[in-house]
Formats: structure tokens, sequence, C-alpha cells
């Protein structure tokens, strides 16, 4: 293993990352804040990342596969620390182990808070808390991934691997670098056009824009205590929905779609999420409408909205869904954990292992029952192979051991069944809100420190999709690679 690969690789991660966050400082001083400490910490982290890449300058990187998921692991951890000095500096009386969470809760794109008060934060703290967001939404390594050709000129797919969600690596470029530089301008694109409709409707610039970055990451952070229930604007909250539901779904499809494939969403993992959006959301809508004096267009306006923002991981609300009745508490449990497609910036299961699982249940069944017959799994008219097979069995039995872990601890600790079950849930799906104690009104203050530190965890290892972290930890790693 050589350790200067992943010294300048890390390096060169933090000097774009922590480049990009001296924009809160500057947003801080227009709005007149005293910002001189938070911009020295963002410099400092600034130079220090130069200053390792500069002493590197003359060394090529060419990452193995083990440098790779080294590298994957150490950057969220590293990130999660530099991203949580600010708060300590702009924050009174905040532990580390609070403002860790609401780092790895900004990076990882799970949007819970440990903020009752949020509208009484700076707005350079409001705005570094969104850009955290948009910034791991692609994926920090996404974003190293267009970056690491210019420091080896040979490519680095093996760091892609470590990092892409999904079954599966899939390219629209011969060069990773390309792949990533697309995937980046239409991230862009979203986000500015997000941005400029929010502004239409009614938003001042600085909330649109925080929202923005807070919506195509699918993170879920708002500038506001009462999310954006604080708006009463139908406008903006079908805004929202639509630029969720996009994020939510493959960005190689996207990209695909631009370039002139009129058929790029015509695959089951699209099928398969929209159809369970949409039968969620009415079903939601009208247990909502039977229990409730709003007329059916509300119902359905803060249905879908909220199907959607658990659905796809983002974390908004409009309104306190946990007293719709416990048969809209059980639909939004399905919500939980759907996940979004693949390629996409939303967390938990996603759809396409959803669609593996069960065909491969009815494959089972019918194998049974017909043992001589000779057939197979197909996605979108392929073969499944059974490596996939494999993989994907694998990694739900490692998403549900992690939220059955982290489940079993919370209630050791002392709290009740639906908290602890629903924010392990949370957690490790990035969704962010839970029930009960930590439903879309409350926050995640309450919790000590140590497990705070157990529930940053719990996100880092959704985030990496579960092998990427667990698998520095197997014996086999350190001897074969």
């Amino acid at each position: 293993m050589n350790k200067k690969n992943i010294l300048k690789f890390i390096s060169a991660v933090g000097i774009v990352v922590f480049f990009a966050l001296l924009i809160p400082p500057a947003i801080g001083f227009f709005y007149g804040e005293d910002i001189k400490y938070y911009m020295l910490t963002i410099v400092s982290l600034l130079g220090i990342n130069s200053f390792i890449f500069f002493l590197l300058k003359d060394h090529v990187v060419s990452l193995s596969i083990k440098e790779s998921i080294i590298s994957v692991n150490l950057v969220w951890l590293l990130l999660g620390i530099g991203g949580a000095i600010p708060f300590t500096i702009l924050v009174d009386n905040i532990s580390f182990a609070d403002a860790f969470f609401e780092s790895i809760s900004g990076f990882t794109t799970t949007g819970a808070t440990i903020f009752s008060n949020i509208e009484g934060l700076p707005h350079s703290l409001l705005f570094h808390r969104s850009l955290m967001h948009w910034l791991g939404g692609m994926g920090i390594i996404i974003l190293g991934v267009g970056l690491l050709p210019l420091l080896n000129p040979n490519g680095s797919l093996s760091l892609f691997k470590a990092e892409s969600t999904g079954i599966s690596l899939d390219k629209v470029s011969p060069k990773i670098k390309d792949t990533a530089i697309k995937l980046w301008s239409v991230y862009c694109l979203f986000t500015f056009a997000n941005f400029l409709f929010l502004m239409i409707f009614g938003m001042n610039w600085f909330d649109a824009l925080s929202h923005a970055l807070s919506t195509i990451s699918t993170g879920g952070f708002s500038t506001k205590n009462a999310s954006l229930g604080f708006y009463h604007n139908d406008a903006i909250l079908w805004v929202t929905i639509i630029f969720m539901y996009i994020s939510s779904l493959n960005f190689i499809s996207h990209i695909k779609f631009f370039t002139g494939d009129r058929e790029a969403y015509f695959h089951e993992e699209f099928k398969f999420l929209t159809t369970m959006i949409v039968l969620l959301s009415l079903g939601l809508a009208l247990v909502h409408y039977t229990n409730s004096s709003d007329s059916f267009y509300t119902a359905l306006t803060h249905a879908s909205f909220t199907i959607v923002s658990v659905a796809t991981t983002t974390g908004f609300a409009t309104l306190n869904y946990e007293t719709w009745g416990n048969v809209a508490v059980m639909i939004v449990f399905f919500a939980m954990v759907l996940g979004g497609n693949t390629g996409s910036t939303a967390g938990g299961i996603k759809s396409i292992r959803h669609i593996i699982f069960f065909k491969n249940i009815l494959f089972e069944i019918k194998k049974s029952l017909q043992p001589d017959t000779i057939s197979s799994i197909f996605i979108d008219n392929k073969e499944v192979k059974s490596s996939t097979l494999r993989s994907v069995f694998g990694f739900i039995s490692l998403f549900v051991m992690t939220i059955f872990v982290t489940m079993t601890y919370l209630y050791a600790r002392g709290y009740d069944e639906m908290s602890s079950i629903s924010t392990a849930i949370s957690m490790v799906g990035n969704i962010g809100p839970g029930f009960g104690l930590t439903g879309p009104a409350e926050n995640y203050s309450f919790f000590t420190w140590y497990d705070k530190m157990v529930l940053s965890c719990a996100m880092i290892i959704g985030r990496l999709e579960c092998y990427t972290v667990f698998i520095i930890f197997a014996k086999s790693f350190w001897k074969k690679f």
C-alpha cells in the first residue's frame, strides 16, 4: 500500500472542498456577520491540504482497490471533522460530538439536525450546512474522480467503483473523468433550475439557493425551523416535489436524455420507483383526506410531498405526518425503506435491489413448484448474473444488520421501540426524520454525545453502502489486495 497515493488524493479532494467552503464566510460577510475566525479556519484547512499536495506534486497517483477503499473511508471521516469546525466556532456551547454529527449529516445528505432554532443560526452557517449537502450529494469522491485524472492520466476506475452507488458501474464516456464532468454539469444545471423556480414562486435568493442545494442533493437541511412548511406556498412545494423526484433518478439517465436518448428513462427501476411513489402518495392522501378537514388537493399536496421527501431520502417536511394516524405512519414506513434509483443522490436500499430481491423470491417459488424448469432472472431484458444476486442479497443483509445493531443499541439505551427502529432506518438510509422522538417536528439534540457518534457512524456506513466500510475490517482485505 502506497501511503503517498492516499495522501495526495485526500489532499486534492480537500483543496477542492475547502475552496468551495470559502463561499459561506463570503455570504456571512455580505450579511455583516463576524466571519474572521471562520475564514481563518477554512483558509488554514485549505492551506494544510495545499501544502501536502505541493510536497507530493511529483508523485504520480495510481490507486489500487485497497487504496481506493481506504481513501473513501478517510475522506468522509476527515471531511466530517473539517466540516464540524465552523459549528464549534460560530455556535456557543456546542460539543464536538454535536458539530461532528451535524457535519456528517450534511456530507452524507441525511439532513438530521441537532439544532432546535435553525433560524437563529448565522447566514454563513446555514449556507455551510446546505453546501455540505450539495458537495456530498453527488459524492465527494465523484468530484475527486473528475480531479484525479489531472494527477493520474491513467484514470481512476477503482476509486469510482469504491464510491459509486448501485450494483454496477455505468458510464457515458470511455474516460471516467468525462463521465464525472457530465454528472457535475447536469447536477449544476438542476441546481440552478431549482433555484430559479423557487425565486419565481416567492423565496428570497438566499433561501432559494440554500433549499436548491439541499433538494438536488436529496439532503433536507432547511433554513427554517418548520422546513418547507414555513412558506405555506403550494407552488414551492410542487417545485420541490418535482426536483426531489428528478434527483432520485439515475443521473446517467439524465445525461443520456440530454444527449438525445428519448428512451433514457424507460427501464424497470424508473417504472418501479415512479409507480411506488404514485401509489403511496395516493394512499397517504386518502388517509389524510378522510381524517382531516383539508380538501383532497391539499391532502394530495402534503401527502405527495411527504412520500417523495421520505422515499428519495431528502427529509424535508411540511406537516407532522405522525398525527395522521397509524395507517399513515405505516405508509410512510414503506416509503422510508424504498430509496431512489442507482446513480442518484438518494440513499437507501435503491429500487433496483428491491426489484432483484422480489424477482428472485418469485423465481425460487416457481423453481420449488417446477424443479425441472430452466429459467433466469431478467432486468430490462438482460440476465442478472449470479454474482449480482449474491451482491444484492449481501448488501441487503448488511443493510438490515446495520439497522438492527443501531436499533438494538438505541433500545438498550432506553429509547422507545418506535423511536429506536425509525431512527436506525433513518440514519442508515440517510433519510433524516424518523418517528417518535426523532419525528418530523423534532431534532436530534437530546441524544448523548456517544449516541451521536454511533449515529454518525451509521450515517457513514449507509452513505458508503455498507460494503466499502465493512470490508476494511476483513483480514482478507489486508492480505489479498
